[in-house]
C-alpha cells in the first residue's frame, strides 16, 4: 500500500545516509574534541582584538577547525567578544565555527560530493568577506555597548552553549558548583561536556592528559549535537518518502535568470532558519532539497541559514542587545544569500555544478573500511571519558529502549497493515510510550 512504501522508503532512507556519514560525523568531531583541548579561549581572545584582514582570517581557521555545534559556536563567539575580540572577527568565527568545520565538509562530501564541498568553502570566504565589510561599518560606541551587554546578560545563560537557563527549575543533573560560584546548564550533556573540559588537565598533544581531555570535549559535543543529527536523518527520510516531487517543483520552479536565483537563494535560507537545526543535521534535508530541484548555491544558502534559526536569534537579542542583535542577524541573513549566488554562478562558470539530483562520492566499499576503523576510535573516546562501567551501563540502556523502539515499530507496521488506516497508530504508539515512561520512572 502506497503509506507503507513511502515509510519503508523514508527508513531506507534514513538508515543508508546514517551508514554512508557515520565514519566522517567520528572523524569531524575528533578533530573538533582536539582543537578545544589545545587552543584555550584566551589564546583566542588575545590574537581576535582588532577588525583587520589578518584577525578575519586567523578567527575564521580558529572557526573552521573547532566546533560544528551553533549552539557552541556563538557561546565561544560571545566569550571571546566578552574578553576583548573584535565584534568582526567574533562573527568570522562564528560563522566559521559552524558551516566551515571539517565534519560539515565531510558529511557534505558523502551525501552531496565534492562539487559542495569546494562550493561550501567559497561561499564561506565570501559570506565572511560580507559580515567584515558590513560590521565594520557599525559604530564603535555600538559596538562596546554589545559588549558590556555580553558581560552583564552572561550569567543568565548556559555556560557551554549559550542557551537561557531558568535558574528556578534546576536540577542536580543541570547544576555545577565551581569556585567562581553555581552554574547551571540546560541540559546534562552541556554539564557533562562544560565539568570535563574545567576538571581535565589541560595537557599536550603526546600526553594521555590531553587526549582525555580531547575525548572529553568531542563526547561533549556528541551529546549537544547528536539530536539534532539524528532529527535531520529522520526528517530528510520521511520528507523524502512522502513529498511528492511536484511540491517541490511548484516551490522552487517557474523562477528563471538572476531574479530566480535570488528567489530561490532567499527561500533556502528561510527554509534553512525554520528547520531548527545545525549544519551538519541540515545537510541530509539539503539532499532532498537538490534532488527535488533546489539550485547549486541555494543547496549551500540553507545550509549557512543553521545560524539563523529562532533559538540563536533570541540568543543574540539577549546577548548583544536588541539593537546589535538586529544588526547580527541581518548580516548573517545577507552573507548567506549573497554567498549563494556568487557560489552559484562562479560555480556554472567553472563547470563544477553536477548534474541535478545527484551526489555522493565515496564507494560503499570504503564506506564499510572507513566505519570499521573509526568506530573502535568512538568507543576508545567513550572509555577514556566514562570508563568501562560507564560505557556498560550505557549500552544497556541504550539497548533497552531501542528493544522498545523495535517493539512499536512493529506494532505499527502490523496495525497499519490489518486496518488500511494510519488512525489507530496513535493509539498504539502512545500506549507502548506510556508503557516504557512507566519503566524508567521505576528504574527498571
Amino acid at each position: 500500500m502506497p503509506v507503507l512504501d513511502s515509510l519503508v522508503d523514508a527508513l531506507s532512507l534514513t538508515a543508508e545516509m546514517t551508514w554512508d556519514t557515520w565514519w566522517a560525523l567520528v572523524l569531524g568531531f575528533t578533530v573538533s574534541g582536539a582543537v578545544h583541548a589545545f587552543v584555550s579561549e584566551e589564546r583566542m581572545s588575545a590574537t581576535l582584538g582588532d577588525d583587520g584582514w589578518r584577525e578575519v582570517g586567523l578567527a575564521s581557521l580558529f572557526g573552521a577547525a573547532s566546533s560544528s555545534c551553533s549552539y557552541s559556536a556563538v557561546a565561544t563567539a560571545k566569550t571571546v567578544f566578552s574578553k576583548g575580540a573584535s565584534l568582526v572577527a567574533t562573527l568570522a568565527y562564528t560563522f566559521a565555527a559552524t558551516d566551515l568545520v571539517v565534519e560539515l565538509g565531510l558529511v557534505m562530501w558523502v551525501l552531496l560530493g565534492w562539487q559542495f564541498v569546494v562550493g561550501e568553502f567559497v561561499g564561506g570566504l565570501v559570506a565572511v568577506c560580507v559580515v567584515t565589510v558590513l560590521i565594520r561599518r557599525v559604530p564603535d560606541r555600538r559596538v562596546e555597548d554589545a559588549r558590556e551587554h555580553v558581560r552583564e546578560t552572561r550569567e543568565a545563560t548556559c555556560p557551554t552553549c549559550g542557551m537561557s537557563v531558568d535558574a528556578s527549575e534546576a536540577t542536580d543533573e543541570t547544576t555545577l558548583e565551581t569556585p567562581g560560584g553555581t552554574e547551571f546548564f540546560c541540559c546534562g550533556g552541556c554539564l557533562g561536556s562544560y565539568a570535563a573540559s574545567t576538571e581535565n588537565p589541560r595537557g599536550g598533544l603526546t600526553t594521555l592528559a590531553g587526549w582525555t581531555r580531547a575525548a572529553s570535549s568531542t563526547v561533549g559535543d556528541w551529546e549537544m549535537l547528536w539530536r539534532d543529527i539524528a532529527l535531520g536523518f529522520v526528517l530528510a527520510g520521511l520528507v523524502g518518502g512522502f513529498v511528492p516531487t511536484e511540491w517541490w517543483t511548484a516551490l522552487f520552479g517557474g523562477h528563471a535568470g538572476f531574479e530566480g536565483v535570488v528567489y530561490t537563494t532567499a527561500l533556502a535560507v528561510v527554509l534553512g532558519a525554520l528547520s531548527f537545526m545545525c549544519s551538519v543535521g541540515n545537510v541530509p534535508f539539503a539532499l532532498v532539497l537538490w534532488q527535488n530541484g533546489l539550485p547549486f548555491g541555494a543547496v549551500l544558502s540553507f545550509v549557512y541559514a543553521d545560524l539563523l534559526i529562532p533559538p540563536l536569534v533570541r540568543i543574540y537579542r539577549r546577548s548583544y542587545g536588541t539593537l546589535m542583535g538586529v544588526v547580527v542577524v541581518l548580516t548573517l541573513a545577507l552573507a548567506a544569500v549573497t554567498a549563494g549566488v556568487v557560489v552559484h554562478y562562479v560555480a556554472s562558470f567553472a563547470g563544477i555544478v553536477p548534474q541535478a539530483g545527484t551526489g555522493g562520492t565515496v564507494d560503499h566499499e570504503y564506506t564499510f573500511v572507513l566505519n570499521a576503523v573509526l568506530t573502535p576510535v568512538f568507543l576508545v573516546q567513550l572509555v577514556l571519558v566514562y570508563g568501562v562501567d560507564g560505557v556498560r551501563d550505557g549500552l544497556e540502556s541504550r539497548y533497552t529502549r531501542g528493544r522498545d523502539a523495535v517493539v512499536i515499530t512493529h506494532d505499527t507496521v502490523r496495525t497499519i497493515r490489518s486496518t488500511r488506516s494510519l488512525a489507530p497508530v496513535t493509539t498504539v504508539v502512545s500506549r507502548r510510550l506510556r508503557g516504557v515512561a512507566d519503566r524508567l520512572r521505576g528504574g527498571s
